[in-house]
């Protein structure tokens, strides 16, 4: 007669992953609070705090949000897409300003 041992199907993921991205999330902030403290200025502050948030949000869904730990098949849809969509949103947009400033020329007579 065969046992069958009964396995835990579920992901458990040692807690010093945990407490290292923690640590890097505090870091970050602390960075991203230092450019307000530095008083940096212009195009490179919002640069450098776009970068932190962008990093904080990455280092979120890639562990808390278990994304890390998924199928390329799942993971690739979720994080490609959606900068994929703002590419194309940035693109219309730029479109959008070239139509309307030739429709400026057109119906003003050339300026």
């Amino acid at each position: 007669m065969t046992k069958t041992i009964a396995r835990d199907e579920s992901q458990h993921h040692p807690i010093r992953l945990y407490l290292v991205v923690w640590a890097w999330l505090f870091v970050l902030s602390a960075c991203s609070y230092l450019v307000d403290y530095f008083g940096v200025q212009g195009y490179l502050r919002w640069t450098l705090i776009l970068t932190f948030m962008l990093l904080k949000a990455g280092l979120i869904v890639a562990v808390f949000m278990h994304m890390a730990f998924e199928r390329l098949a799942l993971s690739v849809p979720i994080l490609i897409l959606p900068p994929a969509l703002l590419v194309f949103v940035a693109i219309m947009a730029v479109e959008s300003n070239y139509t309307y400033l030739t429709r400026i020329l057109f119906f003003n007579g050339g300026g």
